[in-house]
């Protein structure tokens, strides 16, 4: 496994809170990460219809349109009683003419379990995969996932996505109720970070 020699990386993202996340998940590192709406790249189409598929395309894309290593994520929400739905979709179904609306996404969710008619616990799991690549086409894979259920109505203002519907086990807050740090310590992407670390950080 190829190691981070580099103290720069390029986060293939314009989410600013991904990047918030990740930049703190790296800090302890000395790694400065800037992100790929900074360096004002574009963003390319994610035609796979999985998280490493979906991750490799946009850390290879930052890679070689920046010279630098690029780490991306790919991550999203799966509900067991919608068949894995969202998952790589996760985003797409936040998309409206004006911006991502995720409250919108969550209710969906939510009207569709009703629907469904499926029976509480509504058991979902977060899942990320980071991609690291580097310019010369070389990349390492690293996934992480953290198991819990979706519950109604939305509760808490911190982190984003459908933080606010997912309770991991083991607790009574959601994502969206809990302090970040603390967030960050269980995450799926806490996960799938200790991985990356173990296998390209340090000796």
């Amino acid at each position: 496994m190829r190691k981070l020699t580099e103290k720069r990386i390029v986060l293939a993202s314009h989410n600013a809170g991904k990047l918030r996340e990740i930049a703190e998940l790296l800090a302890p590192y000395g790694i400065e990460v800037v992100s790929a709406g900074d360096l004002g790249l574009t963003e390319p189409a994610e035609t796979e219809d999985n998280f490493a598929g979906n991750a490799r395309i946009k850390a290879h894309f930052a890679a070689k349109a920046s010279g630098l290593p690029a780490l991306s994520d790919d991550s999203g929400i799966e509900v067991d009683g919608l068949d894995g739905q969202p998952g790589v979709y996760t985003a797409d179904w936040a998309e409206t003419p004006q911006g991502r609306d995720f409250k919108m996404a969550m209710t969906r969710v939510w009207a569709l379990l009703l629907e469904k008619q499926v029976l509480k616990p509504w058991r979902a799991r977060f899942c990320c995969t980071l991609c690291l690549a580097w310019p010369d086409g070389h990349d390492e894979i690293f996934a992480g996932t953290v198991e819990g259920q979706v519950v109604w109505p939305m509760r808490g203002e911190h982190g984003f996505g459908f933080d606010p519907i997912f309770q991991p086990d083991g607790l009574k807050e959601t994502f969206g109720e809990m302090d970040p740090s603390q967030k960050h310590d269980m995450s799926h992407r806490a996960d799938a970070f200790a991985k990356l670390v173990a296998g390209c950080f340090g000796d």
